[in-house]
């Protein structure tokens, strides 16, 4: 559930306040309790919330710096490793659970400042998405 709700922009010990009235977002999230006593939430709950959420104009905290993008997949994230090879160079992005990889020019690393630890957002802008459920 932590990486379902992670994607929301919220943190699992958080969800509490979606669906009890301790905060300002009480009631936006239908909760079940299990007779042992915990809290379980529907998949198509927690979707629904996510496309509120980004509806709101998105919790994940992630800014643009004031430009407006078509993109909207946006992976904020640590850099793990930059491959360099003459002109090209690769980039590795630790977005949460997602690993992202890109292929940019050398130069455009050098600008960026681009190094192993460093923060970074990958942006997508994808015209073709495969999508795959896990087994």
């Amino acid at each position: 559930m932590a990486e379902v709700v992670g994607s929301t922009g919220a943190f699992d010990h958080h969800v509490g306040g979606f669906d009890s009235g301790y905060s300002q977002n009480a009631g936006r999230l239908a909760t079940e309790r299990t007779t042992g006593g915990h809290r379980t939430v529907a998949g198509t709950e927690l979707a629904r919330l996510a496309q509120e959420l980004a509806a709101d104009g998105g919790s994940s905290g992630e800014s643009t710096g004031g430009a407006a993008l078509s993109a909207r997949n946006r992976f904020t994230g640590l850099v793990t490793r930059v491959v360099r090879d003459g002109v090209m160079a690769q980039v590795e992005i630790q977005a949460g659970t997602h690993r992202v990889v890109s292929l940019l020019s050398a130069e455009a690393v050098d600008d960026l400042s681009l190094e192993p630890g460093v923060l970074a957002v990958a942006v997508v802008k994808a015209t073709n998405v495969v999508v795959e459920r896990p087994r």
